[in-house]
């Protein structure tokens, strides 16, 4: 199994960056996908979750300007960015599983090796 996170960089306030996160090893289509970020010293902590239905769920600090989409036939997950904060800055991580969307970060399955973002004043 693998994740592979890309499209992290360094981005100035206010503009977007699109997150990339390509999946392989697993039946993809048949499991949620998902976004997490962390900075240190704190947990990492759930930003937006898609269904294998498509329906999509957003940490509060992240709606209106994250989406989260899924491309099944490219096994790839993304993460649009809008209208970014300071406060965005961290490391992001796709993760998936099979049960049901949760912020516990034990309860998903496989992660992807994190993408740095920072977003600068």
């Amino acid at each position: 199994v693998q994740l592979q996170a890309s499209g992290g960089g360094l981005v100035q306030t206010g503009r977007s960056r699109r997150l990339s996160c390509a999946a392989s090893g697993f039946m993809f289509r048949n499991y949620i996908m998902s976004w997490h970020r962390q900075t240190p010293g704190k947990q990492r902590e759930l930003v937006a979750a898609i269904t294998t239905g498509s329906n999509r769920s957003y940490a509060d600090s992240v709606k209106g300007r994250f989406t989260i989409t899924r491309d099944n036939a490219e096994n790839t997950v993304f993460l649009q960015m809008n209208s970014l904060e300071v406060g965005d800055t961290a490391v992001y991580f796709c993760a998936a599983q099979k049960g049901m969307v949760t912020r516990d970060a034990s309860d998903y399955d496989y992660w992807g090796s994190g993408t740095q973002v920072t977003v600068s004043s």
